[in-house]
Order: structure tokens, then C-alpha cells, then sequence
């Protein structure tokens, strides 16, 4: 199964096997596995509401595809805000910060000359 398929559905049951949901979506779990993975699912309201929207899927052959253009969308969403943290963040460039200390070192020099200067 394509790693991608099972990034979307990872954050719901970490005891729940991946290929195991999806198999029980697909309808091609016996009826005691899909007993033991309902009750799993059943023991966290997030878990329980994300398998009923599952179930609500009508091509249930269609859910590979569903879940890979979700997969898709999230990571597409993610990289658009990342890339919009990255625009905001302060990039200070190594020149830039040379020619300030030099700067500041010739301030400092030309006052101490001044100073020394106007006692004389």
C-alpha cells in the first residue's frame, strides 16, 4: 500500500493497524475483526465520528483514491503555510552583520580619538 494512504488516516487509533481500517472500510474484514476494531474505534468520540464519516463514503473501492487526494490537499495546505512562515521570518544575512560590527568598531575608535584629542 502506498505509504502516503496511511499518513491521513494515522492520527486516529495508534493501536489500529492502517492496512487493517482500510480493509475493514473496504468491507473485506471477517465479522469478528470488524467487532474488535469497532470497539477499539468506539473508545474515543474523535475515532468513532472519523469512522462514521468513513463509512458514509458510497464507492468504498474509491476510498484508496478519496484518501490520496486528501493526503494530497493536506500536504499542498501545510507547504502553503510553511512557505508564508518562512516569507515572515527575519533573515539576517552575514554581510550585513560584518559591516555593522565594523561599523561599530569605527565609531568606537574614531570617539576614543576624539576624546583623547580634546584633552590635550
Amino acid at each position: 500500500m502506498n505509504e502516503n494512504l496511511k499518513d491521513i488516516l494515522s492520527n486516529l487509533n495508534p493501536d489500529i493497524d492502517q492496512e487493517t481500517l482500510l480493509r475493514y472500510l473496504q468491507e473485506k474484514l471477517s465479522p469478528e475483526e470488524q467487532h474488535e476494531l469497532e470497539k477499539g474505534m468506539m473508545e474515543s468520540d474523535f475515532d468513532s465520528d472519523a469512522l462514521e464519516g468513513l463509512q458514509e463514503v458510497k464507492d468504498k473501492k474509491n476510498l484508496t483514491v478519496l484518501l490520496q487526494q486528501l493526503q494530497s490537499d493536506l500536504k499542498t495546505k501545510t507547504e502553503k503555510k510553511k512557505r508564508a512562515r518562512q516569507k515572515l521570518e527575519l533573515k539576517i544575512e552575514p554581510w550585513l552583520v560584518v559591516t555593522l560590527v565594523i561599523i561599530l568598531i569605527i565609531a568606537v575608535i574614531s570617539f576614543v580619538l576624539i576624546h583623547q584629542a580634546m584633552k590635550r
